[in-house]
């Protein structure tokens, strides 16, 4: 087939959100707001980074910045997750307030543009002050307010991020990690409203949570399948990046990022949940697929040669690919090794993102980036990362009179 010279349009599984600061003033109810999380515009202290981990203060005299004060949390927004606009050295682990954003970055109206002008149609967002799964609120004390967070947090991202969208902002809900019921609870809510995506922890035992190992997340798993909804898994959704030296600075982490995605796709492949579980569907965010054809590799000569004193043999009946082509779906966004790869990586298995706001964001260039990765490539592959597998992976009211692909 002829490769295609135009590139339909992105659907994109990976963007993020910069939440308003009235979102818990007008969603969280009344009875909890003395106790939610409150927004706040102050100065900001030096930022150290030690051990792979950020602290940063209140100053002041420091540049103002828009925080969120919630319980003993103090958390500041910076020029790295919200560094569309800025220039390449501009984009910071300083402070920032919404006024210095690109207002696509909180208001839904103004990112319908940013998407307009860079080539996307649709567009899924991960959340930014409860972090990557929710961990901010699985963090709190009070679980009672934090329960009330989350619920208004999907309130706010269906209602008002997405409500008035016509589809085009995906909706991307939080479940409570620290309660099964009530995630179960919350999954189902959230479909009965259209809610196709949720959040979860690529590793929850580095945030203090049972394994997936263990049998706990069945339920969650069961009513996921049960209805649809896709569990998307982000790079640093376990609070922690992959390090080598504890003094190694920070794009030591950004370069080894990928590998929290391996990681956690090995752990599936081989937990039995894809076998319990043959409708769920996994998503892995901003993790790249370059790595993807040695770890499935890896994984099937491990099954077929080591299954016996592996722990595997009664667990996992057939070679662990089977499940990852099933089930699983990669996304990039700069990754030609990748694309090299496709045959193996799966052209089923691929979608693209665009990681608006932050600071590898291909906005407004996406178009440009994306034709350079995909040149040669049959239209119908095209279609299908660009779009199609991300329409299908998530039930998107898009494309339905495409009957052949």
């Amino acid at each position: 087939m002829e490769s295609s010279a135009e590139l339909p349009m992105v659907v994109s599984v990976d963007d993020h959100v910069i939440e308003p600061a009235h979102l818990f003033e007008t969603w969280l109810p009344a009875k909890y707001r003395d106790r939610g999380p409150k927004a706040l515009r102050a100065g900001i202290g030096q930022l150290e980074y030690i051990g792979g981990k950020y602290r940063i203060s209140m100053d002041p005299d420091g540049p103002p910045t828009d925080w969120w004060i919630y319980e003993d949390l103090q958390f500041p927004y910076k020029r790295n997750i919200a560094a569309v606009g800025f220039d390449r050295d501009e984009m910071t682990l300083e402070g920032i307030t919404r006024d210095e954003m690109r207002r696509g970055c909180w208001d839904p109206k103004a990112r319908l543009e940013d998407m307009e002008n860079n080539h996307v149609e649709a567009s899924l967002c991960f959340p930014t002050f409860p972090r990557f799964c929710g961990q901010t609120f699985a963090e709190a004390r009070d679980k009672e307010v934090a329960l009330a967070c989350v619920r208004a947090y999907n309130d706010w991202m269906v209602d008002e991020w997405c409500g008035d969208s016509g589809g085009r902002l995906i909706p991307l809900c939080l479940i409570p990690l620290w309660d099964v019921e009530l995630a179960v609870a919350e999954i189902q809510r959230n479909a009965a409203r259209g809610v196709r995506a949720v959040c979860f922890s690529e590793i929850p035992t580095y945030l203090g949570l049972p394994s997936i190992h263990t049998g706990y997340w069945d339920p969650f798993f069961a009513a996921c399948e049960a209805t649809g909804t896709v569990v998307c898994m982000h790079i640093g959704s376990s609070s922690q990046m992959p390090a080598a030296s504890p003094d190694a600075p920070p794009a030591v982490q950004a370069t080894l990022s990928f590998n929290n995605a391996m990681a956690s796709m090995t752990d599936f492949l081989f937990s039995g949940v894809l076998v319990r579980f043959p409708r769920l569907k996994l998503a892995y965010s901003e993790g790249q697929m370059g790595w993807i054809p040695y770890a499935l590799e890896r994984a099937d000569d491990v099954w077929r040669e080591h299954r016996a004193w592996g722990g595997v043999r009664d667990l996992i009946p057939e070679p662990p690919s089977t499940y990852y082509y099933r089930q699983i779906y990669a996304c990039f966004f700069r990754d030609k090794h990748g694309v090299a790869s496709l045959d193996t990586v799966g052209v089923d298995n691929v979608t693209f993102e665009t990681d608006y706001p932050h600071v590898d964001s291909t906005w407004p260039e996406t178009k440009a980036v994306a034709l350079d990765h995909v040149k040669g490539l049959p239209a119908d592959v095209v279609y299908k990362i660009m779009r199609g597998n991300a329409i299908r992976m998530l039930e998107l009211d898009l494309d339905r009179h495409l009957k052949s692909h």
